[in-house]
Formats: C-alpha cells, sequence, structure tokens
C-alpha cells in the first residue's frame, strides 16, 4: 500500500510541476495563480526574493513568484532524486502529499518542498497548499568545489617547511590582513556561522569575551541540562556521538563547543571584547575596535567587510525596575550570575519570575535545603518536558528521514501552517500534563499557553521565553515544597525581606532576578551607536508584512551588519542561508 501511495505521489507532484514549470516559463501569473489554494503559502529562503519572506493566498503568490522567477531565472523545478521522495504525511491535522523538488536559478541550484492536500488530489487538477523555495548552493561555488579547490598535496617533501599546525596558528591571527567576516559571540550561534563560512572558503574570525571557549554554558547554573532532545540539536557537519543521553548537560555541551571548534579549524579569539564599530560606506568595510585580554591588554583594530552579531536572541540581563529594592540590604543577583545554591542552605531566598531559569534555579536551591519561594510575575506557559514539550520538534526530528531532509522540512513550514500546528500539538500538551496543571492552579499558579494557544515554541520566536519545561519544580511547587506568591500581592522590599500588602513581613537572604534578557536591539545601540540601530530597527519577533523574524539571518538595512541566533536547530538550518548569502556577496553576485 505504501509502495502504491508513493508511485501515486510521484504522478500527482510530476503533474504539478510540469504545469508549474510551463506557467513559469510563459511568466503567467493566471497560470500559476490556477497551481495554488486559495489559502496557500509561499515561503523564500534567499533562492528568489533574496531574503527570507512568506507570501500568502493565491494572486499573492503569483505575482510575486512571477517577478521573482524572472529576476532570479529560477526554472527546471523537478523532484530531487537524491532526496527522500514524494510521499503521504500528515501536516497540522491535514494529509497531504509532500515532495522535495530541485530547481536552477542564475547563480545557483536550489531545494524546495511542495504540498499538497490529499483532498485537493482527487480532480486531476492537483493545487498546492504550501511552497518553499531555498537556495542550496552557488554555482561553482558548492562545498564539495571548496573543499577540493582547498585539498593540499599528499605529501610535502621538505619536512623543514612550515606543517599544518604552524600555517593555522599564523592564519589565525590575523597579523597580516582582515577577516572578511567578524562574528561577535562564540557560543552556539557564532561557531555554527563560522563553520558555515568556512566550507564555502570565506575567511571569519570569531571573537569572544569569555576566558575559555564554551564558558557561556560551563558558567551557567549547575544543574542545567538541554530541555530539548539530541536529535534535533546536532552541529552542522558534526552530529553529537549516538552514545550522547537525550537531555545534555551544560559542561558536555561546553566541551562540545571547544572541541568543535578545534575540529572544524575555526578562527577563535578568547578574551576579546567587542568595544565599538564605524561602517566606511565608501570603503564598504568596518572599523571595529576590540580590547584583548592578555598580558599587559592588546587592542586591535580589523577592518572586515561583514560582521555577524551572534550574542544570542538574549544576550544583555533585563534588569527591570522594581520600587524599593534599593532597600533590601540582602544578596541581589540576576539568574545570569547564580552558580549554586549550595551556599544557601536553610536560607529564605526569593526568586522573581516563572520561566525556565526561574524554575531550575528554584529547583536547585531547593535541593541544597533552602527555603525558596517564586514571585510570579505574569502568566507562564507550563509543559512537562516528556512527552509534552517534545512533542514540537517530534514533527520534524523523529525517525525517518536524514537530518538534512529534516531540516529542510522544518523550514518549509509558513507560519500560518505552523500555528495551526502548534494549536494541535499544545492541545495534546494540556491533555497530558492536566493533573500537573489543575495542581498549579489549586496553590495559586497563573497559566497561560501562548498566543491563540499556540504553545511554546512561538513564544519563543516573538519574545525568547515565558515557558517552563516541568523537570520537577513545578511539582514542588504544587505540593508546596517550593514557595509561590504574587508579586502584585508585594507591598515594598525591606532591609530583611518582603512585606506583603496584607501586612506580613516576609524575611530574605537572597533575591535572584530571573527576570529574562534584553534583545540584540539593546547591544546594537550600544556597540553601533543609535543610528544604526534605528536603521536596522527591531531584531527577532515576528514581523507581519513577512511572516518572518525581524532581521535574523538575511540582509539589514546596514550594509554589512547580520543577526545570527536561536535554539539549536535554528543555528543550524539558518547558518546555511546565511553564509550562502556572505559568499555571494564575496563574489559580488547579484
Amino acid at each position: 500500500m505504501n509502495i502504491e501511495l508513493n508511485r501515486d505521489a510521484e504522478l500527482i507532484v510530476g503533474g504539478w510541476l510540469a504545469s508549474l514549470n510551463s506557467a513559469l516559463d510563459g511568466r503567467s501569473p493566471e497560470r500559476l495563480a490556477a497551481l495554488f489554494r486559495s489559502d496557500a503559502d509561499w515561503r523564500d529562503i534567499v533562492a528568489l526574493t533574496g531574503s527570507i519572506e512568506t507570501v500568502s493566498d493565491r494572486s499573492a503568490i503569483a505575482s510575486r513568484l512571477v517577478e521573482a522567477a524572472s529576476a532570479t531565472g529560477a526554472r527546471d523545478f523537478a523532484i530531487d532524486a537524491d532526496r527522500c521522495p514524494p510521499r503521504d504525511v500528515e501536516r497540522a491535522g491535514e494529509i497531504c502529499v509532500e515532495a522535495i523538488l530541485t530547481f536552477t536559478t542564475t547563480i545557483g541550484v536550489g531545494a524546495a518542498i511542495v504540498r499538497l492536500k490529499r483532498s485537493d488530489c482527487r480532480g486531476g487538477e492537483a493545487t498546492a497548499w504550501t511552497l518553499l523555495t531555498s537556495l542550496e548552493a552557488l554555482h561553482g561555488h558548492d562545498e564539495e568545489t571548496v573543499l577540493s579547490r582547498a585539498e593540499e598535496p599528499a605529501f610535502n617533501r621538505s619536512f623543514h617547511e612550515p606543517n599544518w599546525l604552524d600555517r593555522r596558528l599564523e592564519s589565525s591571527r590575523y597579523a597580516d590582513r582582515d577577516p572578511a567576516v567578524l562574528i561577535v559571540g562564540g557560543g552556539h550561534a557564532g561557531i555554527t556561522a563560522a563553520a558555515r563560512l568556512k566550507a564555502l572558503g570565506v575567511e571569519a574570525l570569531v571573537v569572544d569575551r569569555m576566558a575559555r571557549i564554551g564558558d557561556n554554558w560551563r558558567k551557567r547554573y549547575h544543574g542545567l541540562k538541554l530541555h530539548n532532545q539530541k536529535h534535533s540539536n546536532h552541529f552542522p557537519y558534526l552530529p553529537f556521538p549516538k552514545t550522547w543521553p537525550k537531555y545534555i548537560p551544560k559542561d558536555k555541551i561546553a566541551n562540545w563547543l571547544e572541541s568543535y571548534v578545534e575540529a572544524m579549524e575555526i578562527d577563535f579569539w578568547t578574551g576579546t571584547t567587542f568595544k565599538s564599530a564605524t561602517w566606511d560606506a565608501s570603503e564598504r568595510r568596518w572599523t571595529v575596535e576590540l580590547d584583548m585580554d592578555v598580558a599587559g591588554g592588546v587592542h586591535r583594530t580589523l577592518h572586515p567587510r561583514h560582521i555577524v552579531m551572534a550574542t544570542s536572541v538574549s544576550g544583555t540581563p533585563n534588569i527591570p525596575e522594581m520600587p524599593t529594592l534599593d532597600r533590601f540590604a540582602g544578596t541581589v543577583v540576576h539568574s545570569s550570575k547564580f552558580a549554586s545554591g549550595a551556599d544557601w542552605k536553610g536560607r529564605p531566598v526569593y526568586v522573581f519570575g516563572t520561566g525556565t531559569s526561574a524554575h531550575d534555579i528554584a529547583q536547585d536551591l531547593h535541593g541544597n535545603g533552602a527555603h525558596v519561594t517564586l514571585v510570579q510575575r505574569s502568566p507562564t506557559l507550563i509543559v512537562n518536558v516528556e512527552p509534552g514539550a517534545q512533542l514540537y520538534d517530534g514533527i520534524y526530528y523523529g525517525k525517518g528521514p536524514t537530518l538534512e531532509d529534516r531540516d529542510l522540512i522544518n523550514a518549509s513550514v509558513p507560519l500560518r501552517v505552523m500555528k495551526k500546528a502548534h494549536r494541535i500539538l499544545t492541545d495534546q500538551a494540556r491533555a497530558h500534563d492536566a493533573p500537573l496543571l489543575d495542581a498549579l492552579e489549586r496553590v495559586g499558579f497563573r497559566l497561560e499557553f501562548g498566543e491563540d494557544g499556540t504553545g511554546w515554541p512561538l513564544k519563543y520566536r516573538s519574545r525568547g521565553g515565558g515557558y517552563y519545561f516541568n523537570v520537577g519544580a513545578s511539582d514542588l511547587v504544587a505540593k508546596g515544597e517550593i514557595g509561590l506568591i504574587q508579586y502584585d500581592d508585594i507591598a515594598s522590599f525591606t532591609p530583611t525581606g518582603l512585606t506583603m500588602k496584607d501586612g506580613s513581613d516576609r524575611a530574605a537572604d537572597l533575591v535572584v532576578l530571573a527576570t529574562g534578557y534584553k534583545g540584540q536591539d539593546h547591544l546594537v545601540e550600544q556597540l553601533f551607536g543609535p543610528e544604526i540601530a534605528r536603521k536596522v530597527g527591531p531584531i527577532w519577533g515576528f514581523d507581519e508584512r513577512t511572516q518572518e523574524l525581524q532581521n535574523m539571518w538575511m540582509p539589514t538595512a546596514q550594509p554589512g551588519l547580520w543577526f545570527q541566533g536561536g535554539s539549536f536547530a535554528q543555528c543550524r538550518i539558518y547558518s546555511k542561508y546565511l553564509a550562502l548569502q556572505i559568499k555571494a556577496a564575496e563574489l559580488q553576485l547579484p
């Protein structure tokens, strides 16, 4: 039966593609419009629009697709015989035919995915529900060609000449030249971008103020683990070993970053602070000032053509205005500086916030014998780490096609369809978690489930937080072992703790502000100045017009300034498109 379905799916897609190619060749919006449902979505990643954008509804798609295909020479759409074959799948509650395609443009080769609802394929005139087009490689500059050109002779008969290590160390100093790209931030976002650029033959230097690669994970709180499973978190070119646990501890991640940088030969300067940068429009390059924490201190000035900000989507601690907090004589620390609860055994601690960091820190404190209370400032989405939190990744990263195919499938889901799928999954998660959620509400915890019930992934994409994957802290709250109060019930801080609006006093020795982080917008203004910050505009969060994350992985209004960040999966997927765009710019391709 599956073989018959696959053959049928291939015939359906083949017929649709013949009509698509004919309509594109004829530059006919009318014929194109007939190939799409009235509620269709087309998402393009760099291939045809030069950016990342989603176009919705039949007439808008037909008009924009003809325009983009004319500009880029897009042609020869066909089923990709080397990838997962056309098949029947369920997406957002709909049974549909899904096929991975290949196509060509003037500058490169593209990868595409089309979905046609099964219910639309019965009359012989199939119409597309979703279409993805993405740039896969540049003609003559694909990764295999770049690697082949860089291959050294099998042997060097002069053993006294500089060897690989000598050349590697000298090259990474950038003593006689500038890197084409400077990447600011050496976490997973920065080094995945550097690995992609290196594979395309673009020199990139990563700078990070930490003393050791991986310290941005190594120095975080003691009990931290990734809260989603390893199968969605692999790095480009070098996946995690099969022997690793599902949920990876922070120090294992930290050490992996360090080993990845070495294995992928990424140029990386630790202990280096990015001070400022100015853009020279006539030279089309930056002047960047760096301070290096070496003996005596070293200042370097570099002139890269591109800067990639990879300081995470939430880099600068957010310290909110809390009236009367200055009266408190105890210890106040932001969650980013909290290391361990071991020093607070038997002592009263208040953790402000109810997101992931707040819950993890509260659980750590509780485990160390502290008397800990969460202070809730706003409603929070709670989902058990299993199975609820994993349902969303399970759509794309269960068993099946290769990781590359699954990444393409992940990227191919437009926002409108994603919302529909996530509402279904959030309802399933809520049903799984009903006993816990009911118990939390009984102790006064305020719950919410994302915009229009779409769950945590879209909360992450819109604000970077506001949820917790329960690994035990919520159970402790529900049982009363971790206390809970509402921020609005606090009258004021006192030197020894809090006074509540009911007149009661609460002692506190430590206040932890698990109040999140400021977005990259804040850092851009600090490092580049208000003019460039205004020019670039918001970073992260959805743009209503394009239905995409603002200024991420695409050209910004400021030439030579790019942004990379997000989850491990997002960085793995979109670092590829970021690198392709920078390579095209270096080649001065349109």
